[in-house]
């Protein structure tokens, strides 16, 4: 382990993992000693990565696939298991500083005191989106247990073919190179603990091998298919946005782009009840990925949570081009997103036949 690598940990506001007695590192992803990504990865028995093991899993067209809710018995598993109590109790995917409050001048209002906007600004650095439209649909809160433990994300309806795919953030769906999520839930357009459009569960969970088999953040996407709601798709119930891909050529992240990222963020001073965003334009990441950031407060549990370009603050559409994924813990002013590009193309032209 080089002294670069060790200073920088992947899977970005993900849980720790921890094999062999050393962390998993991207040793191809060198970054400076002060890099450090805010988050580690939980440790898991070896009785539950034994159990991964023998889960259906394959690697198909550049895709690493996991079967999850395909039974109705297995559906209503996953809904009988998140109770008003575990959703209550879920965290969000856990900081390597935990507890810790973003650095000075980055305080954002929480969720219970916030101002609402008279309009949404184009240079928000993590308020409540209070102006409505499809977006407020379109984004839920996600549930999911992680070696063992229940966390939170951010995820987002995407049109697709089966009418039933939302993109999220890789370690939504898979703990980098250790195990897969169990329990994943979306629950659209949630606000203040309710579920105003139902529950969806997840019947398969799609990620790109680099993040399967390297945690590379330059790829920390997934697509998820979701079972149907009393016969009901999820984009037949709240909608659906576009999906961009090849948005980021290496002109436009060098010059920047005006996004809207949006999510649930959870850990304080949040506390995950509302819908938030950021606005802003892009910078390239410097630290050794191909992704892109822009000034943000939010904390973790808005991972997963779309990031749009051409976005339209009176109607709440646009077309999504990354999601929410990391931060520096020597720089909690930005957030970074992956590019979609090819790799999260071929995901959703899988996730859409499924």
């Amino acid at each position: 382990m080089t002294s670069s690598t060790a200073h920088r940990i992947l899977a970005p506001l993900t849980a720790v993992a921890v094999a062999a007695g050393g962390l998993f590192l991207a040793e191809k992803l060198p970054a400076p000693a002060s890099a450090v990504t805010q988050a580690i990865h939980t440790a898991y028995s070896p009785a539950e990565r034994a159990e991964d093991v023998r889960e259906p899993l394959s690697r198909v067209d550049g895709v690493a696939h996991q079967s999850a809710a395909v039974t109705g018995d297995q559906h209503q598993a996953v809904l009988d298991y998140w109770t008003e109590e575990r959703m209550a109790a879920a965290r969000p995917i856990t900081s390597m500083l935990e507890g810790a409050l973003p650095l000075p001048g980055d305080e954002a209002p929480t969720d219970d005191t916030v101002e609402h906007q008279a309009a949404p600004r184009p240079d928000s650095t993590g308020e409540r989106w209070t102006a409505g439209g499809l977006v407020t649909r379109t984004t839920g809160k996600v549930y999911l247990t992680m070696n063992g433990r229940d966390f939170t994300c951010s995820a987002s309806v995407v049109d697709a073919a089966n009418r039933s795919t939302v993109v999220t953030a890789g370690h939504c769906a898979k703990d980098g190179r250790g195990s897969w999520a169990r329990n994943w839930t979306f629950v659209p357009g949630h606000a203040a603990g309710d579920s105003p459009y139902g529950r969806f569960t997840a019947s398969d969970m799609l990620v790109p091998p680099q993040w399967s088999r390297q945690a590379d953040d330059s790829y920390d996407f997934a697509m998820v298919v979701l079972n149907r709601d009393d016969g009901t798709t999820v984009q037949e119930r709240v909608g659906s946005q576009r999906i961009a891909f090849g948005t980021w050529s290496e002109e436009r992240a060098r010059e920047g782009v005006q996004v809207y990222t949006f999510g649930y963020p959870a850990a304080s001073p949040y506390e995950g009840r509302y819908l938030h965003y950021c606005s802003g334009r892009t910078v390239p990441d410097t630290g050794g990925t191909t992704a892109n950031g822009v000034r943000c407060s939010m904390t973790q549990g808005s991972s997963g949570g779309p990031w749009f370009t051409g976005f339209d603050p009176d109607t709440g559409r646009g077309a999504i081009a990354s999601v929410v994924s990391f931060k520096y813990a020597d720089d909690r002013r930005t957030q970074y997103g992956p590019r979609l590009g090819s790799e999260a193309r071929d995901l959703y032209e899988h996730a859409s036949q499924l």
